[in-house]
Formats: structure tokens, sequence, C-alpha cells
């Protein structure tokens, strides 16, 4: 069975790579549930805009949903291209073992080269790049990236919001 990876970042001290983990059979109904929080005309969801009752609404919807989440982080000393580098290296070695899987990462231009090559390496060096397939995506396309910007979001700002994701988070590696 296909696994769905979808990631998102943050960057508020160490940088934090969150990875949301869903069977492809829960996939549509997540992606019902993340839809139905959108308000009238608003096409993402994003935690950085919304209120903080709307923040506490998403992370318990997103509770509520099949699936996992892994929180990938590196500390600062290096630059946030190499974090996210070794973020994904260790993403993809973690996700060798699950069968074929499809990853999705928010999409910023900027990281898309980068990112490719990154993924291509890892692959390679896991052996699992025919189980593995990748793409970067917007979020206002694929809602399910919301889950991952809203647990990186709230895991980065510590104390209450991360507690709130700790039914959600079920892994969390310094990469």
């Amino acid at each position: 069975m296909t696994t769905y990876a979808l990631a998102d970042e943050s960057k508020r001290s160490d940088y934090v790579l969150a990875v949301a983990l869903l069977r492809r059979g829960d996939a549509a109904a997540a992606r019902r549930a993340i839809r139905a929080l959108h308000l009238p005309g608003q096409s993402r969801l994003h935690m950085v805009k919304e209120r903080a009752s709307r923040q506490r609404a998403i992370l318990s919807t997103i509770a509520s949903t099949p699936g996992t989440v892994g929180i990938y982080r590196v500390g600062r000393g290096t630059n946030d291209r190499e974090r996210r580098r070794r973020c994904l290296d260790r993403l993809v070695r973690d996700l060798a073992g699950r069968g074929e899987t499809h990853l999705v990462l928010e999409l910023d231009e900027t990281l898309v080269e980068p990112d490719r090559a990154a993924l291509y390496a890892a692959a390679r060096h896991a052996r699992c790049q025919d189980r593995l397939r990748y793409t970067h995506a917007r979020a206002a396309t694929e809602p399910l990236l919301a889950i991952p910007d809203a647990v990186a979001w709230a895991w980065s700002q510590g104390g209450d919001w991360r507690r709130r994701t700790s039914g959600i988070v079920t892994l969390v590696v310094d990469a």
C-alpha cells in the first residue's frame, strides 16, 4: 500500500521538517477534514496567519485524522539549505523501509533543484529510488500540506502549542 508523506518546514529556532504520514486509503478523508476548515474565500490553511482559536481548532482536527507526524530537526550552526538536506537525507532513510511512498514537499521555487538533488542522492544511497516518488506542490492544491505546516508551527512554538501535538507527533529525530 502506498504511503503519502507530506513535508513542510519551520525555521523559528531549530530547523524543523515536519512530515505527515498517511496511508493512501486515508488521504481522501483527511483532505475533506482539512478542506472543511477553510473559511470562505480561503485557498489554504497557514498557521502563522490564523487566530489562536482557529489554530487550536486546526490542531484538534488534525489530531482526529488518521496518520502520524515525524519531526526531523537540526539545530543552529549551519545554513538552512544544509539543514534541510540533512533532514531530507534522514527522512529518505526512514521512508526506505515503508514500501511505495509518495513524498510531497511544499513548493518553494528556490528549493526545488536542491531538493531534487538531495532526494535523488538519498534515494540512491538508501536503494529505494524505485519505491520513492517525490514532488513539490502548493498548499492551495494539496490540502494535506496543512498538516505538516500546522504541526511544524506548533512544535516550533513550544509550550502549550507543542503539547497539543503530543498525540500527533510519534517520532522526533535529530538529523
